[in-house]
């Protein structure tokens, strides 16, 4: 290739692996719905999306380190100590016999459809067992299951991506090492393999150990030195035995995780961006290299098996690991519609496949294709039903607002009072007890005391929840908690914004989210309600009367809308508004 196709590729397959990833958002679906087919098409109708001849044999290495980067991820968001109760017990049976089920029926069906010899089928069979988040969180976030089934899916996803990495890792050093290639099992290799991606695993902790905990490095520099850890640790592992360097990414990430002491940066953005992009990168690559050529003899037999897949082998598994435990029949049945295979198991299929076909193993080649229609098959079954089927079995939250307001002042508890007259359904969360005995002497739900210790914490999630309006009066709080609480929430997060040209620490520097615009800052509300002004519910076909300021509209199906510095707010017919203006004369 020459240097502008090289240039010409390398800019395309970027613009593709970005633009597919904004577009789905925008549309709220799996971004891997559009990945894939750009990728394929891109690679089938041009000749520079080529990665092969882009890298050439640095490829296969890239994609090895790229998905260490991806596996220690997410390993990281894995603190097995929120895995409690009865989510639990659903989600560990879902892992051992999803694992159990799909790697066996894959392996038994695989060589009749296929013609592919056992060790080929065993090998596609561990690779499709893995699902994850980056695919089951889009798909969830537009059902809106109940908070039941969305807890348990996600765990299932976070949990089996690791699990099916290092089964992977496994069979495929297995077959390498002559257990299912030469019917010859070497036990010395396999397990010298095993003790290299352990051992790279525990150099990899005690790297971080030392420039997270010991150096305390900051957010930058600590995400660097994540960086450099995962892919040294990985390349050198593979360097000394083949494909053990996704192991020890794994455990490094498994051991930070859930290991106390280490002093991990609270939020991530260039790194959770990196792997975004990797993700991204990863996809359109993948599918690239796939033609249209290696798709054509095992469509049909490929097809097959997904449908024996989603027809039979995860409901039988969702049945199975829900019997016993407070999931209703309907959210056992969802749980049992719910198993789209995502990037783990195309990055593994590239990474193991060119290692075994390099190993002269027959069928080797077909590991890819039969991955990549396992994995649109089934993103596109799940991905265009799980809506109607979650509506179909009554299973949906609400679309009703239920905001979190965070202060205890009688302005805020006022305005709870007032949001609640409008039909929304408002919790309300105070620091002082005076506050809180208020709050439910008003009828108001409270919510929990530890609720703001879980809602700050990045690696949790605020669930039942549907924004946050901050509203207390410690601004530099409020600006703070509106930063840190963002990925924690399921919906928006605003604050009352602080006086004009005020000289807080924070407060005045973060501008996104703040309620209501500039004539109404906080001190401004206090002082309007301490003057006699209250908050009114009036329906939006009526004209606000003069001196009324609208803070929020309600819309017709439950939505609650707030008037922001940034986003002004239109009521439309049927719509309810809550105004702050004078009190009627009637007082």
């Amino acid at each position: 290739m020459s240097e502008d196709d090289i240039l010409l590729g390398t800019g395309l397959t970027v613009a593709l692996a970005v633009g597919c990833q904004i577009l789905a958002s925008r549309l709220r679906v799996p971004a891997l719905l559009l990945l894939l087919p750009a990728g394929f098409a891109a690679g089938a109708l041009t000749d520079v999306v080529d990665p092969d001849a882009l890298l050439g044999p640095a490829f296969s290495p890239l994609v090895s380190v790229a998905v260490a980067l991806i596996l220690y991820d997410a390993g990281l968001g894995l603190d097995l100590r929120r895995l409690k109760g009865a989510t639990r017990t659903v989600v560990l049976r879902l892992m051992v016999l999803g694992v159990l089920l799909t790697w066996g029926t894959v392996a038994i069906l695989a060589p009749a459809l296929l013609g592919v010899p056992t060790a080929v089928a065993s090998m596609i069979g561990v690779i499709v067992v893995v699902s994850g988040p980056t695919v089951v969180g889009p798909v969830l976030e537009h059902v809106r299951p109940s908070d039941k089934v969305r807890r348990v899916l996600l765990w299932e996803g976070s949990l089996i991506d690791p699990v099916g990495g290092i089964l992977g890792a496994v069979v495929a050093h297995s077959i390498i090492s002559g257990g299912l290639h030469s019917g010859h099992f070497r036990f010395g290799d396999f397990f010298a393999g095993l003790a290299v991606g352990l051992a790279g695993g525990a150099v990899g902790v005690a790297l971080l150990w030392l420039t997270l905990r010991l150096l305390r490095l900051g957010e930058t520099l600590g995400t660097l030195a994540q960086l450099a850890t995962v892919v040294a640790v990985a390349a050198a592992c593979d360097t000394a035995f083949d494909d053990t360097g996704l192991i020890a990414a794994i455990v490094t990430g498994l051991t930070v995780a859930n290991l106390p002491g280490f002093d991990m940066p609270a939020r991530r953005p260039f790194f959770e961006t990196l792997v975004q992009l990797i993700i991204g990168l990863l996809f359109v690559s993948i599918s690239a290299t796939v033609t249209p050529k290696s798709l054509t003899p095992v469509l049909l037999p490929t097809l097959v098996l997904v449908v024996v897949l989603v027809v039979a082998v995860r409901p039988l598994v969702a049945a199975l690991s829900c019997l016993g435990t407070d999931l209703t029949p309907r959210e056992r049945a969802f749980t049992g519609w719910m198993a789209p295979r995502g990037i783990v198991a195309a990055s593994t299929a590239t990474t193991f496949s060119a290692s075994l076909v390099a190993a002269g193993l027959r069928g080797a080649g077909t590991i890819l294709p039969v991955t990549f229609l396992v994995i649109v098959g089934t993103v596109v079954i799940y991905g265009l039903t799980a809506k109607p089927v979650a509506g179909a079995l009554g299973i949906t939250r609400p679309t009703r607002a239920r905001p979190l307001l965070v202060g205890g002042e009688p302005w805020v508890l006022d305005l709870a009072l007032a949001l609640r007259a409008a039909g929304v359904d408002v919790v309300m969360w105070a620091r002082d007890d005076r506050e809180r005995q208020r709050i439910r002497q008003a009828g108001i739900e409270p919510a929990a005391g530890e609720l703001m210790a879980v809602a700050t914490d990045p690696q949790a999630r605020l669930e039942g929840v549907t924004a946050v309006y901050l509203l207390t009066d410690d601004d530099d709080f409020n600006a703070l908690a509106s930063v840190v609480m963002e990925d924690s929430v399921d919906g928006p997060v605003h604050r009352v914004g602080p006086p004009p040209g005020s000289q807080g620490v924070v407060a005045p520097r973060t501008g996104s989210g703040t309620l209501f615009g500039p004539r109404l800052a906080r001190p401004s509300l206090e002082a309007r309600h301490a003057r006699g002004d209250r908050f009114h519910v009036r329906p939006a076909s009526a004209p606000p009367p003069p001196g009324h300021e609208p803070l929020f509209v309600v819309r017709r199906d439950g939505r609650l809308d707030p008037v922001t510095e940034a986003e002004p707010v239109t009521a439309e017919p049927g719509d309810t508004l809550v105004l702050l203006g004078p009190a009627p004369p009637d007082g």
